[in-house]
């Protein structure tokens, strides 16, 4: 308790000040033994009083000093740092804090704690696009992942098996897009790995979730009476769309991107760029007799599916002859025939741009070789001229003439 002296109206005085219950309290003395006196007692008041509200023992209070010595310069206060101990020791039941630190060091070295999902993902389109990967190969990764970082808008480090299991079950999707999503997904995540986002040690989220059994899937295909039946009430629009996909199996994506100056009638093939493809490799696919007869119909400038309706209008014209149009039925149909006629599937997978495995075991035997002479027999009529077919973009309907 420190004693101030001074001369007050010309005589000397000793002053005490000091707190008292939040409040300042000053006293004065003319003796400096009476100032010592109540400064020993004052001070006596406020140490117990620190005791009684503190209730530290010397023991408690060197502990207490050490423990703001050791946070000094990290800016936590001690009241957070013990709450985050023993936080950590309750989860960890009985695991030594060290311990798990060290473990998790271990298996999060080189790992870029914090990334977001969103942020991932759009570093993974882009290496791919740097990578040469197919246009279309790269929408798809792109609308997969794109419905998955939506629905976990957070660090890519918080995702666990169990989101990408409910994210995939709650899509509600066939069994066949439901593995076709969790492929991607593993790729995804296999890059995050690399990168730097998730540990290089660790199972993925992906790697942890099953595929579903898809079973096999029923080839749908057009009989070649059907297939007259669509092109004869067709109009000169949607014809190059309908002849493409039956007679040589492009698929959508591969005619959408097509343009005219890769169809070469003369020399008979359709020339697919490796950007083009799905499987970003180049391909020829041959033209048929009748697929060049139709196509000497339409004018051959530009883009050849210069407006996009026209795969609704081509449903929406099926759907007006009673005609189903099943997924992918003109490519199946294509493939289906082709291999009737030439008995040879690594040569259709060549000009089908898929594995030879997969079309012996979707495609083999499920037409006859008459049925497909049939097919490739499918002519335009003499004297033919565009049907008058309108289109209602508004209700997806189309009227004949």
């Amino acid at each position: 308790m420190p004693i101030y002296s001074g001369v007050v109206n010309g005589k000397l005085r000793y002053t005490i000040a000091y707190y008292l219950n939040g409040k300042r309290q000053r006293r004065m003395f003319t003796s400096l033994d009476d100032a010592k006196t109540e400064a020993r007692l004052v001070a006596t008041k406020i140490q117990n009083g620190l005791q009684q509200t503190n209730d530290l023992r010397p023991v408690e209070r060197e502990s207490y000093l050490a423990a703001v010595r050791i946070l000094e310069g990290s800016s936590v206060p001690l009241v957070a740092a013990v709450e985050e101990y023993a936080e950590c020791r309750k989860r960890l039941e009985g695991v030594p804090l060290l311990a798990a630190i060290e473990e998790f060091v271990r298996r999060m070295k080189d790992v870029t704690i914090g990334v977001e999902l969103s942020e991932a993902v759009a570093k993974f389109l882009e290496a791919k696009e740097q990578d040469g990967m197919s246009s279309p190969y790269r929408t798809q990764l792109q609308s997969t992942l794109g419905l998955f970082a939506k629905a976990f808008p957070g660090p890519i480090l918080d995702i666990r098996s169990e989101h990408v299991d409910r994210w995939l079950r709650e899509a509600k999707i066939s069994p066949v897009t439901r593995n076709n999503r969790l492929r991607v997904l593993r790729v995804f995540f296999n890059y995050a790995k690399q990168a730097g986002f998730l540990s290089k040690s660790e199972p993925s989220a992906a790697d942890g979730v099953k595929k579903v059994k898809a079973g096999d899937t029923e080839t749908e295909i057009y009989q070649p009476d059907e297939f007259r039946r669509l092109l004869n009430a067709a109009p000169a629009r949607l014809i190059p769309l309908l002849a493409i996909g039956g007679f040589a199996g492009l698929r959508a994506a591969e005619v959408s991107r097509l343009d005219w100056c890769a169809v070469d009638l003369d020399r008979r093939i359709i020339e697919l760029r490796a950007g083009q493809t799905k499987t970003a490799s180049r391909r020829l696919v041959p033209i048929s007799d009748n697929l060049a007869a139709w196509l000497s119909l339409v004018e051959r400038k530009g883009p050849v599916l210069p407006d996009a309706s026209l795969f609704r209008q081509a449903t929406a014209l099926a759907r007006r002859l009673d005609l189903t149009w099943p997924n992918n039925v003109l490519r199946h149909s294509f493939i289906s025939y082709r291999l009737a006629v030439i008995q040879d599937a690594n040569r259709v997978a060549l000009e089908a741009g898929n594995s030879s495995a997969i079309i012996f075991k979707h495609y083999r035997e499920l037409v006859t070789s008459d049925a497909a002479q049939e097919w490739f027999g499918i002519q335009p009529p003499e004297g033919w001229v565009s049907p008058t077919v309108r289109w209602n973009r508004h209700q997806n309907t189309i009227d004949l003439g």
